[in-house]
């Protein structure tokens, strides 16, 4: 039932995503809210624990991205919902599921656009000259940013259905306390 909710909030996101280039605060907020109350009602206290160890291992792992420019505030706090709705652990796998879904998403969406040809060269030219080439402006940039929350619910989705490679380590540590 969990992942059911879970599904829902990111086909939303996804929605108001493509749609509009946002996700609003509100969406955010009850997707956090819906995550922990689940986790509470399932596993009691320790949902709790679960909901809030997710939420700050999703929030932590994007904030380095929204930090350097290279995601939107409202990514970071979706992949928060996220982890609120699937703990800490789970939620380190499905920001590396999606991080992984945003690189081939994002590559595939520059080449629909056309633009990929210009994104490499600009790379080229920022990485041999070692600076910021500005790029041209436009009335409204968000129009052209990549919607994020596709690759999030990719990623997601991707996770929860394959195992992580970590998990058997996890579980003979988790087995030695």
């Amino acid at each position: 039932m969990v992942f059911d909710f879970l599904l829902l909030m990111l086909v939303g996101a996804v929605v108001y995503d493509l749609i509009s280039h946002r996700l609003p605060n509100y969406y955010l907020l009850l997707g956090l809210l819906l995550g922990a109350v689940l986790q509470v009602w399932t596993d009691g206290g320790g949902g709790l624990l679960s909901a809030a160890g997710g939420l700050a291992v999703g929030f932590l792992v994007f904030l380095p991205f929204y930090a350097l420019g290279g995601m939107a505030a409202g990514d970071v706090k979706l992949m928060a919902v996220v982890g609120s709705f699937i703990g800490g652990a789970a939620a380190l796998w499905a920001a590396a599921c999606s991080l992984i879904a945003g690189t081939v998403l994002g590559i595939l969406y520059l080449l629909l656009r056309g633009h990929l040809g210009k994104f490499v060269a600009r790379y080229w030219a920022m990485a041999s000259l070692r600076s910021y080439i500005p790029v041209e402006s436009d009335a409204d940039p968000a129009r052209h940013r990549f919607p994020y929350a596709l690759a999030i619910a990719a990623g997601t989705v991707v996770s929860l259905f394959f195992e992580s490679p970590f998990s058997r380590a996890l579980a003979y540590l988790d087995s030695l306390v």
